[in-house]
């Protein structure tokens, strides 16, 4: 037998410290000279320790720092190489004994592609190489399955795997992959359950315990320990994706519900979840769900905005299978998933992202640019390839492996400027000496552009307050490349106005106006979002002046007018039924308050405004285009009405009439527009089953007329885009007839039922420019939606 090889002593005293950069070299087995080779593993609190193979077992002996060592025979193959046999390590430490497999025995489970991508910042699927992922070595002695870590620190000094399997010691060093910063280490008998941290030695001397930044899910906070975990789910939504992938969200019906799913009904995981959300939803005829951040966060007041990891779904609500499940029912249930991205910043909490190898890493090192002020938060280090490839990874992640069809990207505004929310002399310029942040912008393009390259179908949505161009405008042109765009100037302008008591919103006109000058410069989305009901600005209930059932009125109004306004439409969960008090996150929705008809009334308008817009392609299908929108009616401050048109692809028309004011007007002359001839065809709203039958009186919304378009009818994007425009003075017969298929006033709502029987005549009566007008009742404080009768 060969004899034991020499170790010098620091070089033991740093792999049992962690200091070691690569431990490998060392541990594990090593080729002597002749048929042997050494095995030397790290067991400090050992007794005794034996090297087991087939055939033999060698005691190890000491040789320093815990470190024991042992020579074992390494035979020639078939093959006439030598090879060290399969073996495991047998430990006694007093009167315990355990035999297990050696991770330093195995080859590193990223390959030079890997490392190659990790270095350039260009792996998009970063998730399946770093962090924590079930990993299975074959073996003569059968497959061997573990676990493969590897995190990226390039400043360590060392770092350390602790956890459950080592009894959170220091027992697991690990070795570094060259110059990319990743370091690595495969443990065989462990896997899914397992709880773990990196400890990391900083440039500064100081060990920190760190979750793992690629972490797939965590304990419950306020526990802060990373947890292995491996899918075995079996998703159910082939249908919804092969659809995705073959349509464009962009121009079809978007109705979006945004949930925080702790408050919505407190107490309900993930599983329960996928039947009460994914019933409600569907009743309610939304297109889509919007959650607050889902991404890990150790603190809930802050609604899941300051995430800590970004790659796990929260374990408030379940694991993240349970998370798959509400995905896929949703899906199953024809509703598409959108999740906050919060991009932007990141929390200080040390066990986190903040100075993750003993200084500035994920965040920039200048702290005016580094650190958000507002927010107590730091900003991601945007111009460092590692850090924009484990952000554009991250929404990758999300897309392909929980299947979401959009991220809505939080507090773009803040991420575009240097100088967002500082005075002066706390900002730098850019290299242009500008005040755009270059490098957020060119993260911002990649992460679009990814997303719209590997998942076709799904959508990027910016939260962005400020007129910065292009923000949906292609990168190919020097945009952003965003789906959509958050409108917050018609959010807070259309706010102010109704806080206004009706009499004085003669004097705010403008302000509901306005939208309609830029409406056509970005594709929109209409946001009544969850900061607009929130610390201390009340409910949208309570933004309307007046009595209570003057409040009602004025929210089944303006509902009207946002679904029937260019854009798409997003509400936060509890304004569809006008809840009354402001929304807190401890506490749930008021349900309660369904008992009253004022706000079950609301919810049955929400409910029947989803089906008039999902079956009315007028009111989706040219949202960012001049041609789908019209003036009727736009300079009656004194009587606090606007009257608009909407038109589909094929030019068939909807009018829509809203009053603002508290009292009815009667005898209101409505210009009118021509209605193109058309043959007429079933309703695919009525066939459907959509809306209720027509009443004889003006109490609620009746049924669609038939659509006035040629060819097969269809729900969904590029519904009767076939049909041929209509020809020039084909106005039509005498005297149309508009039917008035929405009031908001119906007394099924709780209104005061005001309205025109269900039927509004056409006179050719000249009026503001039109060849027809009508004579109607308008409600007080409410809408009405107008569609041409069948001819």
């Amino acid at each position: 037998m060969a004899d034991l090889p020499d170790v010098d002593l620091e070089v033991l005293t740093a792999i049992a410290s962690g200091t070691h950069h690569d431990p490998h070299t060392v541990l594990g087995p090593h080729l002597l000279d002749g048929p042997w080779a050494v095995v030397r593993t790290l067991r400090p609190l050992a007794d005794e320790v034996v090297v087991t193979t087939a055939d033999d077992e060698v005691t190890a002996t000491h040789q320093g720092a815990g470190v024991w060592a042992a020579v074992v025979p390494a035979p020639e193959g078939a093959d006439g190489s030598r090879h060290v046999p399969d073996y495991r390590i047998r430990t006694r430490s007093g009167t315990d004994t355990w035999t297990a497999d050696d991770p330093y025995r195995f080859l590193p489970t990223l390959g030079e592609v890997d490392l190659h991508l990790i270095g350039e910042g260009r792996h998009e699927q970063l998730w399946q190489v770093l962090g924590a992922n079930p990993h299975t070595y074959p073996s003569a002695s059968g497959d061997i399955a573990g676990v493969a870590f590897a995190v990226w620190a390039p400043n360590a000094r060392g770092v350390r795997l602790v956890g459950d399997h080592n009894g959170w010691g220091g027992t697991h060093p690990m070795r570094s992959l060259g110059a990319t910063g990743v370091w690595e280490l495969f443990v065989p008998d462990v896997g899914p359950g397992l709880r773990y941290k990196f400890e990391i030695l900083g440039a500064d001397g100081v060990w920190r315990a760190k979750a793992d930044p690629l972490a797939k899910a965590t304990e419950h906070p306020p526990a802060t320990a990373s947890v292995v975990t491996a899918s075995t789910y079996e998703w159910h939504d082939d249908a919804w994706l092969t659809t995705r992938a073959a349509s464009d969200p962009h121009s079809a019906p978007l109705s979006v519900y945004e949930v925080h799913l702790g408050s919505w009904r407190p107490g309900l995981g993930y599983r329960e979840l996928a039947e009460q959300l994914v019933g409600y939803v569907s009743e309610q005829g939304f297109t889509h769900v919007e959650l607050l951040p889902v991404a890990e966060h150790p603190f809930g007041g802050s609604w899941g905005y300051q995430v800590t990891s970004y790659y796990a779904p929260t374990s408030r609500f379940g694991s993240p299978d349970d998370f798959r499940h509400l995905v896929d029912r949703l899906h199953q249930a024809g509703i598409g998933v959108i999740l906050d991205w919060v991009p932007a910043h990141f929390p200080r909490d040390d066990f986190a992202l903040a100075r993750f190898d003993g200084g500035p890493l994920y965040e920039h090192p200048d702290p005016r640019r580094g650190e958000q002020q507002d927010w107590g938060t730091l900003i991601f280090d945007f111009g460092r390839r590692e850090v924009r490839n484990f952000l554009v990874a991250n929404a990758t992640y999300w897309f392909e492996e929980f299947h979401a069809d959009a991220l809505r990207v939080d507090a773009v505004a803040s991420m575009l400027y240097l100088d967002y929310s500082r005075k002066e002399g706390e900002w730098t310029p850019n290299v242009h000496g500008g005040r755009e942040n270059l490098e957020a912008i060119a993260f911002l393009q990649e992460a679009n552009a990814t997303a719209y390259r590997r998942t076709p179908g799904v959508m990027m949505i910016a939260e962005e307050s400020t007129a910065f161009p292009q923000v949906t405008g292609p990168t190919s042109s020097g945009g952003l490349g965003f789906g959509l765009k958050w409108n917050m100037g018609w959010m807070n302008d259309t706010l102010r106005y109704l806080a206004e008591d009706p009499y004085n919103r003669r004097y705010h006109h403008g302000e509901l106006t306005f939208s309609l000058v830029y409406a056509f410069t970005e594709q929109f989305v209409l946001p009544i979002s969850h900061d607009e009901v929130v610390h201390g600005k009340g409910s949208l209930l309570r933004k309307m002046p007046g009595d209570r059932w003057q409040q009602l009125a004025g929210v089944r109004s303006f509902l009207a007018y946002q679904w029937t306004h260019p854009g798409k439409q997003l509400l936060f969960m509890g304004c569809e039924f006008a809840q009354d008090t402001e929304w807190a996150e401890h506490e749930g929705l008021r349900w309660d308050l369904l008992g009253d008809a004022g706000h079950a009334g609301v919810q049955q308008v929400v409910r029947d405004l989803n089906a008039l817009y999902r079956a009315t392609p007028a009111l989706w299908e040219l949202d960012f285009d001049p041609a789908g929108f019209e003036w009727l009616t736009a300079d009656d401050a004194d009587h606090n009405v606007l009257a608009y048109v909407r038109r589909s692809r094929s030019g068939d028309p909807v009018v829509v009439v809203v009053n603002f004011a508290g009292v009815p007007h009667e005898g209101y002359r409505l210009p009118l527009p021509d209605v193109p001839r058309r043959a007429p065809a079933e309703s695919p709203r009525a066939a459907a089953g959509a809306l209720p039958p027509a009443e004889p009186v003006e109490t609620a919304v009746r049924p669609a007329p038939a659509p006035l378009v040629d060819g097969p009818l269809a729900d969904g994007p590029g519904a009767a885009t076939t049909a041929a425009p209509p020809a020039p003075g084909d106005t039509g017969a005498d005297d149309p007839v508009w039917l008035e298929v929405l009031n908001t006033d119906a007394t099924v709502y709780g209104g005061s039922g005001v309205g025109n029987m269900g039927r509004v005549q056409a006179e050719p009566v000249p009026y503001h420019g039109r060849r027809w007008s009508a004579e109607i009742r308008v409600p007080p404080l409410g809408a009405l939606v107008l569609t041409p009768a069948p001819r």
